[in-house]
């Protein structure tokens, strides 16, 4: 089967699964209960909800710590409850870095999980969010719902985005830090 062509993406209907193979084992998927997200390499796969109450938020952030841990310079995200997430495969090849001393964490300890083979990091947790974890949109097999159920909501710490990156169409733009409704 041949690859869809990129005027097709732009005109395909957002409602069906998009699943490019991304990775290994090229098993993932959605419905309109839940979805996957998988690391690179594929030893590691996630099942989350697509909508309340399991799925909480979804955002942009723009914060220096951000910049570094995605070696980018913004993260897309979206926060999960812990008791919808579904490890399906590999939770025993995550290793885990977790830091206090950063300017945002505010003296918060984070906790990035991480497949060990390949690196992606698949999600954070902090003890300011308990039973919450903050997944990567980046990593969700089916990348129609980057558009849909995980259109970012809000952007937050816009004062740290690069000029010269406009901002999210459509998106709440926040100078500070705005998850759990602080400003």
């Amino acid at each position: 089967m041949a690859a869809p062509s990129v005027s097709s993406l732009a005109t395909a209907d957002k409602s069906k699964p998009y699943i490019p193979l991304a990775n290994g084992p090229g098993d993932g998927y959605s419905n309109d209960k839940e979805a996957t997200a998988t690391c690179f390499c594929g030893a590691v796969q996630l099942a989350f909800p697509v909508v309340g109450p399991g799925l909480v938020d979804t955002f942009l952030c723009n914060c220096t710590d951000c910049h570094k841990f995605t070696a980018s310079i913004f993260a897309s995200n979206f926060v999960i409850t812990d008791s919808y997430l579904k490890h399906l495969r590999g939770q025993s090849n995550l290793s885990t870095y977790s830091q206090t001393k950063t300017v945002y964490t505010k003296g918060n300890e984070m906790t990035n999980y991480f497949c060990k083979t390949c690196g992606t990091l698949m999600y954070r947790r902090g003890s300011g969010f308990p039973e919450k974890s903050i997944l990567r949109i980046g990593t969700v097999d089916d990348f129609n719902l980057h558009e849909t159920v995980l259109r970012p909501r809000v952007e937050q710490f816009v004062r740290d985005r690069p000029n010269w990156l406009a901002g999210a169409v459509g998106v709440k733009q926040v100078q500070g830090y705005h998850y759990g409704g602080e400003e």
